[in-house]
């Protein structure tokens, strides 16, 4: 059985890492970038990156939350109780993260989307993208603990 908990460990692992790898290069790279182009741009670039990352993502995702719960279910009935908390608390984090992404993130998401395919620049379109980029380091952060604890979950 711990062949089948490292399977679903490494396989969330690499599905949350792909998110993980998106969240820190926006934090890292694409804010800067963002912060010194005008408002049309701005739309254009964000909004149809939205359009296409809503769409591709998901699975993602999805896939990860899924073989999360699934090493979180199997590590604590087939592992120690150290491995079943350690998944059990990336899945709380991940959970954390599905919300700022649903309450703030993806509305944000959804507007941005709608005015670029509309060739439109709504007159807050600054401040939508400011207040997305205000939970981006967070989300990377809860992300990154998320990887960390499921790699810990392996060693148990």
């Amino acid at each position: 059985m711990t062949v089948i908990i490292a399977i679903t460990t490494t396989l969330a692992i690499l599905s949350l890492a792909v998110i993980f790898g998106t969240d820190m290069s926006i934090a890292v790279v694409q804010r800067a970038v963002y912060a010194e182009i005008d408002d049309r741009t701005l739309v254009q670039i964000v909004g149809r990156g939205h359009f296409y990352g809503d769409r591709r993502f998901p699975p993602i995702g999805i896939g990860g939350t899924v073989l999360t719960v699934a090493t979180v279910v199997l590590a604590s009935v087939w592992a120690s109780p150290v491995a079943g908390i350690l998944s059990g608390v990336a899945l709380a984090l991940l959970i954390v993260w599905l919300l700022l992404f649903a309450l703030i993130a993806k509305p944000i998401n959804t507007t941005l989307t709608a005015a670029a395919l509309a060739d439109e620049v709504p007159t807050n379109a600054r401040a939508l993208q400011n207040r997305w980029e205000s939970i981006i380091v967070l989300r990377a952060t809860l992300l990154a603990v998320d990887i960390a604890l499921l790699c810990a979950t392996l060693f148990f």
